[in-house]
């Protein structure tokens, strides 16, 4: 495909409007990123948890640290990958509406196709305001309009006891008359569920792709346009590099080891990657 940031960022919209589902694999360094484009996927995201941690930081603070670490890889990626790329921006790290719409110029100056932006506060506090959120998508769509923005909503995020489906749905409803051009619900696991967010919402949904419970083709037949891997694969991994190391260590063959955890065993769940950064 041609690389000039305009057929990027059309191919990218184009893709959540294909016969089958984007399938979009998260990445958190270069090289991961170069790998995946390079194994042939039609686009690559970027994962903050794997972004923050990386650099020693817990996901979803609104750090200005991370902030840089996100636009920094941006940067890098620039003319390095085969297919658009889109990053994810926790919820726009601490910003006001003026700030979030900044990011996004960097971003798109920077060779991005598309932003993923979340409406959950910092530290798991809760949900933004959505007229709040729904000015930053404004601003976004303002300075920066080639984007494809996707709009996540928390709603089932980490959460025991998710709300009615209708107040994800009213979310979805201001987030796209502000401008979104998605809408991503992660932590939706039933199959009810989904085909609810399908039905009502006018818009390409994306979902979290959750492992023993979803399958690509499922999500396709339920008219999913976008599966993301979120931070699956990197704490993937991590896992995986934990059982080589120990493998090694025991004197067992690492491939040998493999069944034991990262590749098709237990991964490092979302928490205990955080815990293994510590705090701040």
């Amino acid at each position: 495909m041609s690389t000039s940031p305009e057929y990027a960022t059309f191919h990218f919209h184009a893709l959540h409007h294909a016969d089958q589902p984007l399938l979009l694999p998260n990445a958190w360094d270069v090289i991961s990123a170069v790998a995946l484009a390079g194994a042939g996927y039609a686009a690559v995201g970027t994962t903050s948890l794997g972004v923050a941690a990386a650099h020693g930081y817990r996901d979803g603070r609104g750090l200005a640290e991370t902030r840089d670490a996100t636009v920094a890889l941006a940067l890098r990626l620039n003319g390095r990958l085969s297919c658009p790329y889109t990053i994810d921006v926790e919820g726009g790290f601490g910003g006001d509406a003026g700030q979030v719409g900044d990011l996004a110029a960097e971003l798109a100056e920077a060779g991005a196709a598309g932003l993923n932006l979340e409406d959950g506060l910092p530290g798991g506090e809760g949900l933004q305001d959505p007229v709040r959120q729904a000015a930053a998508i404004t601003a976004v769509k303002e300075r920066a309009p080639g984007l494809f923005l996707n709009a996540r909503i928390d709603t089932h995020w980490l959460a025991d006891s998710p709300p009615p489906l209708s107040v994800t749905l009213e979310r979805a409803e201001t987030y796209l008359t502000a401008g979104a051009d998605g809408i991503f619900v992660p932590g939706v696991i039933a199959d009810e569920d989904v085909s609810v967010l399908v039905a009502e919402i006018p818009a390409p949904v994306n979902i979290l792709f959750a492992p023993g419970r979803h399958t690509v083709s499922r999500l396709a037949d339920l008219g999913v346009r976008r599966i993301s891997t979120g931070s699956l694969l990197f704490r993937t991994a991590l896992q995986a590099t934990l059982t080589a190391a120990d493998a090694i260590r025991t004197g067992r063959r690492p491939d040998d080891a493999a069944g034991a955890g990262g590749a098709g065993g237990e991964v490092l769940g979302y928490g205990d990657v955080q815990r293994l950064v510590g705090e701040e």
